[in-house]
């Protein structure tokens, strides 16, 4: 497909109001060219303010998604294994701890295969799941066979965005010369890199991003196999907020199926360190996982439903409903 690149500033460049979306297969092919570095940083910025301004729709993530998909490796994950897990990790935490890393060592523990990509360091006042990794002693894979070797070995890979995809993370990496996020940093957080199905988890803020997350992946080639599993976040990371117990929901094949119910109320309060740097936050992991301090609930249950999917415990038609007062059992 010949581009116009002119006309298509023109179209998406007129602001929240007067730009107008692209059709799939548009969007297809200028993110083709934007990943394999036919156009030129120039119009890269402008396609990135464009966007932050207008906006995407759910047929321009899907063409964006494709493009992506068609240059990231094709990892393998263990075939002696459940459904593999992948976890986007982009935000930090800035208020409460994250416990991202948690999330990941608790699911690898179960022997489920657990892929978490994100940034290489700590940015924005926010500390990152590569800062509480490294102090957990757990390094970066450098590259595609690292991560399928630390798949195979621990059952847990952290990988940065950089060894992942690096023109995807160069595009994440201009804001900080834009001053603002772009759909880069929406398209980071929905890739799949597995060959095989694998399950992704994806959260959201606003309640208008639900509903485009809704519609993108009522595309059942989208949503992929082993479907999404999608919930408001913990600070913008999708490990479960500690403090309240969110609606969970599973979208796969055109379908969409509560596995949590939401809680009213904000429950007991759970234990959670006392600072939220990585060195403590990293020291509160591992009391976790050795069982001297209890998972907080939220996270628990989770856990426990992340597991009941990969290992493929939850059939379509017979789907536990969990509320606040019973958590899946493992």
């Amino acid at each position: 497909m010949t581009l116009d690149l002119p006309e298509l500033l023109h179209e998406i460049g007129r602001g929240a109001r007067g730009a107008r979306a692209l059709p799939r297969a548009t969007v297809r092919a200028l993110f083709a060219a934007l990943f394999t570095g036919e156009i030129a940083e120039l119009e890269v910025g402008a396609i990135m303010l464009a966007y932050r301004i207008k906006g995407e729709t759910a047929d321009e993530l899907a063409g964006m998604l494709e493009a992506c998909a068609a240059t990231l490796p094709h990892l393998n994950a263990p075939s002696d294994a459940p459904i593999a897990v992948v976890i986007p990790s982009y935000n930090g935490a800035r208020k409460l701890p994250n416990l991202t890393p948690l999330l990941a060592l608790a699911l690898a523990a179960r022997g489920i295969p657990v892929l978490v990509h994100g940034d290489a360091g700590d940015g924005w006042d926010r500390i990152s799941s590569a800062s509480i990794f490294a102090a957990l002693g757990i390094a970066p894979c450098g590259d595609a066979a690292e991560v399928e070797l630390a798949l195979h070995t621990r059952r847990l890979a952290f990988v940065p965005i950089a060894t992942l995809s690096p023109p995807l993370a160069h595009m994440l990496a201009l804001r900080d010369r834009l001053g603002v996020r772009g759909p880069a940093h929406t398209l980071a957080k929905l890739i799949q890199p597995f060959a095989a199905p694998a399950l992704r988890l994806v959260n959201f803020t606003h309640p208008q991003y639900r509903e485009q997350m809704m519609a993108l992946f009522s595309d059942a080639a989208i949503a992929g196999p082993a479907g999404v599993l999608l919930a408001r976040g913990s600070e913008g990371e999708a490990v479960a907020d500690p403090r309240r117990q969110v609606a969970v929901e599973w979208l796969r094949g055109g379908e969409s199926i509560t596995l949590i119910e939401a809680e009213s109320g904000s429950g007991v309060a759970p234990e959670l360190p006392l600072a939220r740097d990585a060195a403590t936050t990293a020291r509160w992991i591992e009391r976790a996982m050795a069982g001297a301090v209890e998972f907080p609930a939220p996270l628990q249950r989770q856990i426990d439903v992340i597991e009941q999917i990969c290992k493929q415990r939850i059939a379509r038609g017979d789907v536990p409903r969990v509320g606040a007062s019973s958590a899946t059992s493992s």
